[in-house]
């Protein structure tokens, strides 16, 4: 079957370099969900080569016209340009790292390639979040991207807390009564505020969410637990200890 060209936004997730100046580009793509593409001639010495490469680093947000075959693990783009420029993430090394953790935790989640709108919607949201936040919103933002990404891979946490039901078991994904009798699980304060960060329907409202640091990269890393006990080979996130030094 010959390859059909589309039309399709997408999230960069992972440039490799190949060849002398050309690179393989993993991209979360609209339509088609994760796809890797080969894309000649964007590394030429020429000044009009470099410019090119850029548009392909981690969270950058592009419009597209792809050829697609389902048979074909490397398809080709044909036309590429920026869908959003970004004001800070690209240059702004706290930002930077934020995207490159929830580019991470995306990919790990990503494993068939199928389109899925509502989660493209969702990334592509959060991204343009980090990109305009403030400091307050930046830093709760990967709590609140890890805890609802959960939601499009079928193992979102039950938000039914309340004094009562006070455990979070996170072998369970929901909060009860008593102390599990497996060391995965959160109690007070952590389970309080993850109530709280579940609650959260916009990342405008993280503002309001007081924590310290040292706090949130605590809550990180059992998120990080978490996804480790739902997802196979999940292993462990390489950006996170880059995050937690950048955001001290």
């Amino acid at each position: 079957m010959p390859d059909k060209l589309h039309k399709t936004r997408g999230i960069v997730l992972r440039t490799v370099k190949y060849g002398e100046t050309s690179i393989i580009v993993t991209i979360f793509t609209e339509l088609f969900g994760v796809q890797s593409y080969l894309v000649n001639g964007v590394r030429s010495s020429s000044k009009k080569g470099t410019g090119k490469a850029n548009l392909f680093q981690p969270s950058a947000m592009l419009d597209l016209v792809v050829y697609h075959n389902e048979l074909k693990h490397l398809n080709r783009i044909k036309e590429f340009k920026w869908n959003y420029l970004y004001q800070h993430i690209l240059s702004d090394v706290r930002k930077n790292a934020v995207a490159l953790f929830m580019v991470e935790l995306l990919t790990k989640c990503l494993k068939q390639p199928e389109g899925n709108p509502e989660l493209f919607d969702f990334t592509e949201d959060c991204f343009l979040q980090l990109d305009k936040s403030n400091n307050a919103i930046m830093a709760n933002l990967p709590l609140f991207f890890a805890l609802h990404l959960t939601h499009f891979f079928g193992f979102r946490m039950t938000d039914d807390y309340s004094p009562e039901k006070s455990y979070l078991d996170m072998n369970e994904g929901g909060f009860v009564s008593a102390q599990p009798d497996h060391p995965h699980f959160l109690e007070d304060k952590q389970a309080a505020v993850t109530s709280q960060l579940l609650k959260v329907m916009q990342p405008e409202e993280l503002g309001d969410i007081k924590l310290n640091h040292d706090f949130r990269r605590k809550l990180l890393y059992l998120y990080e637990t978490y996804y480790a006990l739902h997802i196979p080979d999940f292993g462990t996130m390489k950006s996170l200890p880059v995050l937690r030094e950048v955001l001290n």
